[in-house]
């Protein structure tokens, strides 16, 4: 389940939308509005494997991965979230679901930075 924090811009949701992504928005679709950063957290271990799309920093922290989740934080302008979402979802290294879970996710224009639990960074460059 691919889940976007509730600060995801709304025309960046209907883009997924429209490139048939599968989302749900916290505050929207799940959740409630105006939910903070640790009762987000609960929410996703409340969930079947999510991956959660967030513009929030707060997401950026390796301490946070956790074997049943993933979080993605993109550190990219708010008008391109739509296109790294994609590109997250396409990368070789996390284009399933299995690949993602458990990992901390930090996604930019030069690349993406990637960490599990008990396992060093990872750095790989965009395809």
């Amino acid at each position: 389940m691919n889940v976007l924090d509730e600060n995801f811009p709304d025309d960046q949701v209907e883009l997924l939308r429209s490139h048939r992504i599968r989302v749900r928005q916290i505050g929207q679709d799940i959740g409630r509005a105006g939910m903070q950063d640790p009762d987000i957290v609960v929410l996703l271990r409340a969930l079947s494997r999510p991956t959660l799309f967030t513009l929030d920093n707060d997401f950026s922290d390796p301490r946070l991965c956790h074997p049943a989740n993933c979080l993605v934080f993109l550190y990219v302008r708010p008008n391109d979230a739509a296109n790294y979402v994609r590109r997250v979802l396409r990368h070789p290294a996390l284009n399933t679901q299995a690949k993602r879970m458990g990992a901390l996710v930090r996604a930019s224009d030069t690349g993406i930075r990637l960490w599990r639990r008990n396992e060093s960074e990872l750095a790989l460059r965009w395809p």
